[in-house]
């Protein structure tokens, strides 16, 4: 592996790092999915690289809300921002342990940190009012409706069954980045925003949780701004952005820019609910300052920090000068 000494990397880890290959979220499940990601991550951090993480929770907190659906009559429910806060606080902990161990078998001495983080969202963003994140298993209509009479609202998917559906509104601001900042500063590698972040409104002058979630990929991005990171790596079960996915034309995106992403997109190439919000995340990332997103699978992470693996978004300016770089390579090697 190439050193990595000098950058500072966020990996995004999506919810192939976090549960089984067939989606089983189970504890041993978990420990294992998370403890081969965390075999990756050390190689990273190994090479030099300054490294924070991000993770998905989707399951998890699905995990949590089937709890209270099932011991409601005995302990009161949680609201979301308490289940977001829950997840981020189990899934850092894992990481940390799991990633010591590998960072202790490589003779790396690096201290690994989780900051519960808060996200601060608008108190009146329209997701509140028309909220259509959906959360949690599938359920028969008659559990829809009797959870719809505590006041939640839950959508129908046909034949699959009925889903809950939550507000998931824009992320303004990741309110506890400072810390993960100063952390890195001192030589921490730190777990934050897991889940997107803890949603939060200010609202004369103070905060508060709201029920809602956040779009994990979205706060990735603006956790990386934030941070001041070289490259964002939005980790997938897939090498690349896909063309025409699931069609005999598809075929995979390599270096491109926000311009020609956000082209595809307005093609209804990525889908809303998977790659979709990755790829717009890579893209704000970029057209905010960063030098580089890259979307890609787990495997390739130390590859992507340098825009050697995956879909690599950068801006115009800079995929000239690497083409420009290219064709003089090529051009020696003649």
């Amino acid at each position: 592996m190439s050193q990595l000494t000098g950058e500072r990397v966020l990996v995004a880890l999506g919810g192939n790092a976090m549960t089984a290959p067939d989606g089983s979220a189970t504890p041993e499940a978990q420990e294992r999915a998370i403890g081969g990601a965390m075999e990756l991550v050390a190689d990273l951090i190994a090479a030099g690289a300054e490294v924070a993480l991000t993770h998905g929770n989707g399951p998890q907190v699905g995990n949590i809300l089937i709890k209270q659906q099932l011991a409601a009559h005995v302990v009161p429910p949680v609201p979301l921002d308490w289940c977001g806060a829950q997840t981020q606080a189990t899934i850092g902990v894992l990481i940390m342990n799991a990633l010591g161990r590998e960072l202790a078998r490589r003779g790396v001495d690096r201290p690994v940190a989780t900051v519960v983080t808060r996200t601060l969202v608008d108190a009146a963003d329209r997701g509140f009012t028309e909220p259509t994140k959906p959360i949690g298993r599938y359920f028969p209509e008659a559990e829809a409706r009797r959870c719809m009479d505590l006041g939640e609202n839950w959508t129908s998917f046909g034949e699959r069954g009925w889903r809950r559906v939550v507000a998931s509104p824009e992320p303004l601001e990741i309110l506890d980045a400072p810390a993960v900042d100063a952390l890195m500063a001192a030589g921490h590698i730190v777990v934050a925003a897991g889940g997107g972040g803890v949603p939060v409104v200010r609202e004369n002058g103070a905060l508060h949780g709201v029920e809602a979630v956040i779009d994990k990929d979205l706060g990735a991005q603006l956790l990386a701004r934030r941070i001041g990171v070289t490259a964002l790596v939005i980790a997938t079960d897939i090498e690349h952005v896909m063309i025409g996915y699931g069609s005999p034309q598809a075929r995979p995106v390599g270096r491109t820019t926000p311009s020609e992403l956000r082209a595809h997109a307005a093609a209804g190439q990525f889908a809303g609910g998977s790659m979709g919000p990755k790829v717009e995340a890579a893209v704000r990332f970029v057209e905010a300052g960063g030098r580089r997103a890259v979307i890609t699978s787990l495997a390739h992470i130390a590859d992507a920090v340098h825009g050697g693996a995956g879909t690599v978004i950068e801006a115009q300016n800079a995929q000239n000068a690497q083409n420009a770089q290219n064709t003089a390579t090529n051009a020696e090697e003649g």
